[in-house]
């Protein structure tokens, strides 16, 4: 798997940015309009370079994160898809059609999708394989304490400040919580990297809690440490550069079907963390469920940390209003899924059970998008 991957690498790259070559010179978006079939076309082929090119950004990740060890590896990898995130995000929220509600759209898909379906499907494989797997209690809590308070200021609080429209954020407010945000996220990073760095790692008395599988990327890709840096950020930035063209076709589409405005965010959502999500199923797989928390909690963690102030800074910059308050049945929801990551991992060992509760709330999510 590990070779079959590195072989992809050089066509990645190349398919990647030949298409940015292709969508800067001729502007094939100026057709949306002319037929549906070539807006599906165009949006089809974006779509899957942009998917793609995420997948190698999560292989290249990984390929750092094999020489920088737990936790910097992972949160390297989150890094990068939280840039990403923040790309597709600035991207719709500056193109032609505003859509105020896209970053709260966006962060809340994100919270369920990790948080309930990403973390069920990983318990249901991760039970389903072992029967039980442990973790690392400290690190889990650490990841906890921070989603909770983040996740409310974010998207529940400006449900019920004066100072601003319900669910917005008033500009002292919006600077303020920026600031505290970023400065709560970056203390955590302090404490996970360095004097807290061993809550992050699966360490047990226990010789059966500590067999796992090497994951299917342990063989490295050769070059050094700033070499796999520097070919990370070379496969980052096609899809930074094309994001804006992506965006423009999911405004249209949306607008053509008549479907909820809140698909857009959980596409971007999709793109996003699909290739993490799979990242941590292999994890779970290999009976490394630490290893897979850090991905789905720190993926939490890194979008409310990092893309909140994004989204406000955005609003500020360009004069848009910003909607972060969820609707009361989103509100309801969010809550549900805090409270049941806090009892799933209260404990040091996980089971089927709760993974068939996780994913249950994911469905509940996904009906109510439709059918709110």
């Amino acid at each position: 798997m590990a070779g079959y991957a590195k072989s992809l690498a050089p066509f990645r790259l190349i398919a990647a940015w030949l298409t940015v070559t292709v969508i800067q010179v001729s502007q094939p978006t100026r057709l949306i309009d002319a037929h549906p079939l070539i807006a599906g076309g165009l949006f089809a082929w974006l779509l899957g370079v942009i998917l793609w090119s995420a997948f190698g950004v999560v292989h290249e990740a990984e390929e750092v994160a094999e020489r920088l060890q737990e936790p910097l590896g992972t949160l390297v990898l989150t890094l990068s898809i939280v840039i990403i995130e923040v790309a597709l995000i600035a991207a719709v929220m500056l193109g032609a059609k505003h859509v105020p509600t896209l970053g709260r759209d966006t962060m809340f898909a994100v919270l369920m999708i990790v948080l309930n379906g990403v973390v069920g499907l990983c318990l249901l494989i991760g039970g389903w394989r072992f029967q039980q797997q442990s973790h690392n209690l400290q690190g889990a809590s650490a990841y906890l304490t921070v989603i909770l308070p983040l996740s409310v200021i974010a998207l529940v609080l400006p449900n019920f400040t004066t100072s601003g429209e319900t669910g917005t954020l008033s500009v002292l407010q919006a600077v303020f919580f920026s600031f505290f945000t970023i400065g709560l996220y970056a203390c955590f990073l302090w404490l996970q990297t360095g004097r807290h760095r061993g809550f992050f790692v699966w360490v047990s008395g226990k010789a059966e809690d500590n067999v796992a599988s090497p994951l299917p990327h342990h063989v490295r890709a050769p070059g050094s440490t700033p070499v796999r840096i520097g070919v990370l950020i070379v496969t980052i930035l096609p899809i930074i550069i094309l994001s804006k063209d992506l965006a423009k076709l999911l405004d249209h589409g949306i607008a053509v079907l008549g479907a909820p405005t809140a698909l857009g965010g959980i596409l971007i959502a999709l793109v996003v963390f699909t290739p993490e999500g799979l990242s941590a199923l292999k994890a779970v797989a290999a009976n490394q469920l630490t290893r897979a928390i850090n991905l789905c909690l720190g993926a939490a963690t890194s979008t409310l940390g990092l893309t909140v102030p994004a989204v406000l800074f955005i609003g500020l910059a360009s004069g848009q209003p910003v909607v972060l308050g969820l609707s009361q049945g989103n509100m309801v929801l969010l809550g549900l899924t805090l409270l049941l990551n806090t009892l799933t991992f209260t404990g040091t060992r996980t089971t089927m059970l709760e993974g068939a509760v996780h994913i249950s709330l994911f469905l509940v999510f996904l009906v109510l998008v439709f059918s709110p």
